[in-house]
């Protein structure tokens, strides 16, 4: 064989190597993206690591927190002001908000006001985890 087909040899293995890493990569990637978001955990038995606290909360029927169920189906809204919601942490946003009253705010949430659906959209939240998801914003926002 001469040098040059040698020489043409190597190119062509080294690059098929790149190819195949560069495969392997978008491969990791594609999965990475379309991996499930959570996991079931079923009662009575150990969850699994991606199941987290939250989940074995569900699992064992314990309510989630008003952060946790903010962070999973409020933020949408009240961290960007879509459709005109507040944003959590924006004093002059919350007050006139707050001077009608918890209840008030928690009785819109649940059964709905102005743009925002009836349990903030959030079809997994029971009342009890909306009134504390309304409290948790109250609170980081006066």
């Amino acid at each position: 064989m001469t040098n040059l087909k040698r020489l043409l040899l190597a190119v062509v293995i080294a690059a098929a190597c790149v190819g195949m890493a560069v495969a392997a990569s978008m491969e990791d990637q594609i999965k990475e993206r379309i991996k499930p978001v959570g996991e079931v955990c079923v009662a009575g038995q150990e969850c699994g690591s991606g199941g987290g606290a939250a989940a074995s909360a569900e699992a064992a029927g314990e309510p989630r927190s008003g952060e946790a169920v903010y962070s999973s189906a409020c933020t949408a809204c009240h961290s960007t002001g879509a459709a005109g919601a507040p944003v959590v942490g924006q004093a002059d946003a919350w007050a006139p908000r707050i001077e009608k009253g918890q209840e008030t705010l928690i009785e819109h949430a649940i059964n709905g006001f102005n743009a925002m659906p009836a349990m903030g959209a959030c079809g997994s939240c029971s009342e009890e985890e909306v009134a504390s998801a309304v409290k948790y914003m109250i609170e980081n926002s006066q």
